[in-house]
Formats: structure tokens, sequence, C-alpha cells
């Protein structure tokens, strides 16, 4: 049927060496060749990326399934925000990461609201889904990063996709420019990524140290370098985060940092199931039992062997979220302030 209905355009078309058609049939050799073009170009347009959240974390410094918290009027959880912007924007899919043992309550609570709005599958992390020939050192009780959680997805996502944090409120037009991106990109795209950038005092906590990478980008708005630092925070009116050697070091309010929302295609998976075994062949990462696998170390290292670009898409979009449990009212609040502005219905799904 498609092959028809393709065909049946065929004449509001130029032939296949770029010249207006004249008033004459193409042959048959040509028609082929142009409605496998026109096949291919409408199997792209169909192709919506995929929405990958990161919620197999166990919400240590708010402590409990912060996930799974109730934050909107209806008791919309921050990830229902993200999943109904990702609708908004163009997706087509969404795939969580979570713990097997979580599976039961996140299907009752969360993954039945999506029925009829968006097709969602499961995937698990789990601290022994390790390459062959790996085995979980002895005393581990954590998974092995963010970047691993992605790889958990290999299986079920052959699209270009969005990672993101469940427990992150990034605001639509985050989904949006990322959104806008993915589509961009050819059925067959490798190697062009990005990573939605944004302004490090826009994303901090008022009540104790956030984590984020660190990003430099060259002339082109390409990613240099990002570097994961675990203790930011607002010290004396001006944003700094600890380095290496304990020391607070000062920032611009405007540097980029990464809140963990990437682009990728597929062919990203091969690169991670690769460098993941140069990771665990290294013995201080075996030794150190909380050695993690972030993103950032990969991209990194794609980076730097210029085997990938990532490009770094802008949005003044100031984060919230529930790092730490008092921050939790002034994310409601703020919630309810854009429902009543009309930016999200009272009820979402």
């Amino acid at each position: 049927m498609l092959f028809c209905a393709v065909s049946r355009l065929i004449c509001t078309f130029v032939d296949v060496n770029s010249r207006p058609f004249k008033g004459r049939m193409l042959d048959n050799d040509n028609r082929v060749i142009l409605t496998t073009h026109l096949i291919n170009h409408l199997k792209h347009k169909e192709m919506k990326p995929t929405l990958l959240l990161l919620a197999a974390g166990m919400g240590s410094r708010y402590g409990g399934l912060k996930q799974l918290d109730g934050l909107g009027p209806n008791g919309e959880t921050i990830m229902d925000y993200s999943i109904y912007d990702a609708i908004q924007a163009g997706f087509g899919k969404i795939v969580f990461v979570i713990r097997k043992d979580f599976e039961a309550e996140f299907k009752e609570k969360i993954l039945s609201k999506y029925e009829g709005h968006i097709p969602a599958e499961l995937v698990f992390q789990s601290l022994d889904a390790l390459p062959e020939g790996f085995n979980v050192p002895e005393g581990r009780e954590k998974p092995w990063g963010t970047n691993h959680a992605v790889l958990m997805a290999k299986d079920v996502i052959k699209e270009p996709f969005c990672v993101i944090n469940c427990d992150d409120f990034y605001n639509r037009d985050c989904f949006m420019v990322v959104g806008k991106f993915l589509n961009s990109l050819s059925e067959d795209s490798k190697n062009r990524y990005a990573m939605v950038g944004f302004r490090v005092g826009n994303t901090l906590s008022d009540n104790g140290t956030v984590a984020r990478g660190i990003c430099s980008k060259d002339s082109e708005d390409n990613l240099t370098t990002v570097v994961e630092r675990t203790e930011i925070e607002r010290r004396n009116g001006e944003v700094q985060y600890k380095d290496e050697q304990g020391q607070w070091v000062t920032v611009a309010d405007n540097t980029p940092v990464s809140m963990n929302v990437w682009g990728f295609t597929p062919d990203y998976f091969d690169y991670s199931e690769a460098y993941f075994k140069e990771f665990l062949a290294n013995p201080k990462n075996m030794t150190n039992l909380k050695s993690e696998f972030f993103i950032p170390l990969m991209v990194n290292k794609l980076i730097g062997d210029k085997t990938a670009t990532v490009k770094v898409l802008d949005t003044t979009s100031k984060w919230f979220g529930v790092t730490y449990a008092a921050d939790r009212q002034g994310v409601v609040d703020r919630i309810q302030k854009l429902i009543d502005e009309g930016v999200y219905p009272n009820k979402l799904f």
C-alpha cells in the first residue's frame, strides 16, 4: 500500500538526476529508485526519538524512592511532567531503567498511567549485569553508574534517543530543543550527539551541594570537556565546587553544566559496551567499591579520540528537583505555579 501511494506521488517530484519532470513518465528503473528514496524518506519522518529515563537510583540523599513521590495536585511525579513535555516535543516511546525489585510497585504506580498515551518499556539495572569475564568485587553494593544504566537499554532502543534523570524537573524548552536535534538526524546518523547545557547558577539547591558535569565548548558550540563535580553550591554569593584536593573553585553563574540530558544514536551503545570493559579491566575501578561508569566519562573519551561530536544545546530553563527532603515543598509550589500559568493541565494523564 505504501509503495502504491508513493508511486502515485512520483509525478510531483523531480527525477533521480534532479531534472524537473517535464510531462513524461519516468522509466521503470528511475521509478523504482525514486520510490525507494521516497519510502526511506517517509520512514525517517515516522521515526520518532525515544526518551530513556534513569530511575534505578536509591534516592539516598532524599531518604526514599523519590522517583515515586507525588508532587503534583493529583499525585504526579516529576517524571510525569518530563514525559508529558516529551510527548509535546514529539517523542514516540519511553524506556525506564529501574531496579528489578522495584518492578511491581513501579508498574502499579507509574507505568499503568501512560497506557494509551505513549508506548513504554522497562529494563533493569543490577550490580551483576557485567560483561563476560568480570565479577562483582566483594563488598560492592551499588550499581556501576549512569552509563551502565544506559547500556541496559541497548536491546530495546533502535532509534535516536534522549537520556534524562527521573528526579530532575527540566521544563519543556529542554525537551523541545533536544527533540528538534534528534528529529533532524538522518536515519543512519552516527557520531553526532548532543547535550542540553543548563547555566550552573540555575541548577543549585538551597539545602546542600549538588553534583553537576561542568562543561566547556568550542567556537562551534561542540562540547570539549565535561568534568563531573560532586559538590557544587553557592558560597558567599559565588558558585563554587570542591576539586580533587578539597579546594573550593569559583565558576561563573552562566557556566554550562550537564544535567544529564543527552541526545544519542544507537551506535553510542556499542562504544559504551567496549569502553565499559576497559573500565572494569582497570584495577583501581575494581578496588574502589564506589567507582562509577558515568556518562561524561564515555563522552569525554569519544570527544578526546575525535570519534564523535557533542553539540551543546542552549537553554535558559531553570532546573529544579528534590535533591534533599527540604527541597520538596519548594518543588510542589513551583509546579502549582506552572499549572496556574497554564503551562500544564491540572491532571496530566
